[in-house]
Formats: C-alpha cells, sequence, structure tokens
C-alpha cells in the first residue's frame, strides 16, 4: 500500500508540474508576440528618425536624379546608348559615368558653357557680336569636349596596351613553358603584373570563373579596350585553341611581331618629326632669326636714305 500510495503522489506531482509549466510556456510565448507585437511601432519610429537623420541630398536631391535618369533613359535611343557604353568601356569607364550620366554632363556643359560666355561678355561690357562668337564657342566646345576627352582616354590606353603586352606575353610564354595551362598561366601573370591589359585579363578570367567560354571571354575584350596588338593576339589565340596549335609557338611568334610593329611605329614617328617641326620653325624661329640678322642692315639701309 505504502508504494502504491508513492507511485500516486509522485504521479499527482509530476501531472502538476507538467499543467503548471505548459501555461507558463503558454503565458510567455504571449507575452513574446505581445512584445513583438508592440515593438514594430517603435521600429518604424527609429526608422523615420535615421530617414529624418539624412542628408537633403540624400533625401530630395538623389531620388530627383534618380528619377530623372529613369525617364532620359528611356529618351536616350538604344544605338545610341550602346554607342556611348562602348565608348565608355573603351576609356576605362571614367568617373564611373553610365551612357545616361555622359549624356547628362554633355547637356549641362551645353547649358553651362554658353550661359557663361554670355555673362562673361555682359560683365566686361563687350560688345553684341563678341558675345556672340563667345557664346557659340562656348557651344561648340561643349559639344566636342566629353568626345575629345574620351577618344583621347581610349588613344592613351590603347598605347599603355600596346607597351604593356611584349612582357605580359613573356610572362605568359614562360609560365606555359613551365608546364601550366592557359588558364592558370594566366592567372599566374594576373597576380604579378599591373596595367590595362592585366585589368582586363582579370575581367575576362573572372567572367570564365562564371561559365563563359574561353572564346566568348577573350573576344569581349575586344570591346573594352581598342587595341589593334591585342585584338591580333586574341585572334591568334582562339585560333590556336580551334586548331589544336601549340599555345608556346603562338606566343612567341605574337611577341615578335608586336616587338616588329612597335619598331616601326617609333621609326615612323621619328620620320614625321622634322614636318612637324617645320611650322614652329617657320612661323616663330626663322622670322626672330631674320629680325636678328637683318634687323641692324635694314636700320643702316634706311638711315642711309
Amino acid at each position: 500500500m505504502a508504494v502504491l500510495y508513492s507511485s500516486f503522489f509522485i504521479f499527482v506531482s509530476l501531472l502538476s508540474f507538467a499543467l503548471f509549466g505548459m501555461r507558463e510556456e503558454k503565458m510567455a510565448h504571449i507575452q513574446k508576440r505581445i512584445q513583438a507585437y508592440f515593438s514594430q511601432p517603435a521600429a518604424a519610429e527609429a526608422g523615420g528618425m535615421e530617414e529624418d537623420d539624412r542628408s537633403f541630398f540624400e533625401r530630395v536631391i538623389g531620388p530627383t536624379l534618380d528619377s530623372f535618369k529613369i525617364k532620359y533613359n528611356k529618351r536616350l535611343g538604344k544605338e545610341e546608348a550602346a554607342k556611348i557604353e562602348t565608348l565608355l568601356m573603351q576609356a576605362g569607364q571614367p568617373f564611373g559615368l553610365s551612357p545616361v550620366e555622359f549624356k547628362l554632363v554633355q547637356s549641362g556643359l551645353l547649358l553651362g558653357l554658353p550661359l557663361f560666355a554670355l555673362l562673361i561678355g555682359w560683365l566686361a561690357g563687350l560688345g553684341f557680336f563678341t558675345i556672340s562668337m563667345a557664346v557659340i564657342i562656348g557651344v561648340v566646345l561643349a559639344t566636342m569636349l566629353p568626345k575629345m576627352y574620351l577618344k583621347k582616354t581610349i588613344k592613351k590606353r590603347s598605347e599603355l596596351a600596346g607597351r604593356e603586352l611584349p612582357d605580359i606575353l613573356d610572362l605568359l610564354t614562360i609560365s606555359l613553358e613551365a608546364g601550366l595551362g592557359f588558364d592558370a598561366a594566366l592567372s599566374q601573370v594576373v597576380s604579378k603584373k599591373k596595367g590595362e591589359v592585366v585589368k582586363e585579363f582579370k575581367v575576362s578570367l573572372e567572367e570564365m570563373r562564371l561559365g563563359s567560354t574561353r572564346k566568348e571571354a577573350l573576344s569581349a575584350i575586344n570591346d573594352r579596350l581598342a587595341s589593334d596588338d591585342l585584338r591580333s593576339l586574341i585572334f591568334n589565340i582562339i585560333q590556336a585553341e580551334k586548331l589544336g596549335i601549340g599555345m608556346v609557338s603562338v606566343l612567341r611568334v605574337q611577341t615578335e611581331d608586336i616587338r616588329e610593329r612597335r619598331r616601326q611605329r617609333a621609326e615612323e614617328a621619328a620620320m614625321k618629326a622634322p614636318i612637324k617641326m617645320m611650322f614652329p620653325l617657320v612661323m616663330f624661329i626663322f622670322p626672330t632669326l631674320f629680325i636678328i640678322l637683318l634687323g641692324p642692315a635694314v636700320l643702316q639701309f634706311m638711315d642711309a636714305f
């Protein structure tokens, strides 16, 4: 009987403990949901305070510019946008500009430079004709300057690529001869060198890691860097891969060709130097020499008469 009473007591105790525990757990769950519900307005108020703490540019000007860019992008033709995007990529994406932002900068210059010329002419008290010519010059400069900047930057990157290619190809050839595959050798070169060509090869390696074929990744470099030497190199690499030709021999021949073309361009530039020097000689140096040498004789001749 004592065992029966003990068992009954233990059973009642455990049942009571379970019932009270379940009730406490349910009350805690309800309390947790109530706290979560009432904490949402506080979080919203905190978010509102953060929004109010932002600067005027972030709250007003930034969203206005974004909406204006979206509307302007709809008006910009696809062909023109693609052309501008290609030029920006070949220029190395200066200032991180998109085609829409580039057109906005060009439009801002087209509006700002003539107004600046008009204001300066009005403050200086110039005549109508002079102010009109200054405004026209401002319009021409606003139209030409952005394109001239892009062309100059593209040409500079192309020249840098031509100077960097031979050394990069030498390292790539040595890595291939050491037993590395083309992708591994290219990754090794990219990790050791710096420059415009290395940046484009690094982008190509990332594209290959993301699933692009070697042909697609290397061909895309031609859209981002306008260099005849690099275009010829990529074409030969793709052809060598397609035909099964040894990559080392192709790179050696390509390196010799690039160095030979660079030597020929240097000789061509040296041959053009005397012709380019003719204009400043005739316009500035020769008249000065004539004045110094013939000036005293002319003065004596005038005194004699």
